[in-house]
């Protein structure tokens, strides 16, 4: 785990995503104060792992297992500024 402890992801204290995730689940960074804009499952999950500022769409399925799954999916491809400069081959000021 990298950043804080106070959450799962590897986040660096913004408590917020650095980058959107889109595909059949869309995960969207929002301005510092909005909280968690997301269905009952999503939100669940984005609570638990520490996110507090998000904006969620799920295009398809409202089945809350399929839901979850896609966060998770989306969660899992989410990238730190250190590991974007690192496939880049650049340093992470340069970014």
């Amino acid at each position: 785990m990298l950043g804080c402890t106070c959450c799962l992801l590897r986040c660096t204290c913004l408590h917020g995503l650095q980058h959107p995730v889109q595909q059949i689940f869309g995960l969207k960074p929002a301005p510092e104060g909005t909280g968690v804009i997301a269905g009952g499952a999503v939100r669940a999950v984005m609570t638990s792992v520490g996110v507090q500022n998000v904006l969620t769409k799920s295009l398809g399925t409202a089945n809350p297992h399929n839901v979850i799954k896609a966060t998770f999916d989306a969660l899992v491809q989410l990238r730190d500024r250190r590991e974007v400069a690192a496939m880049r081959g650049k340093q992470v000021e340069e970014l």
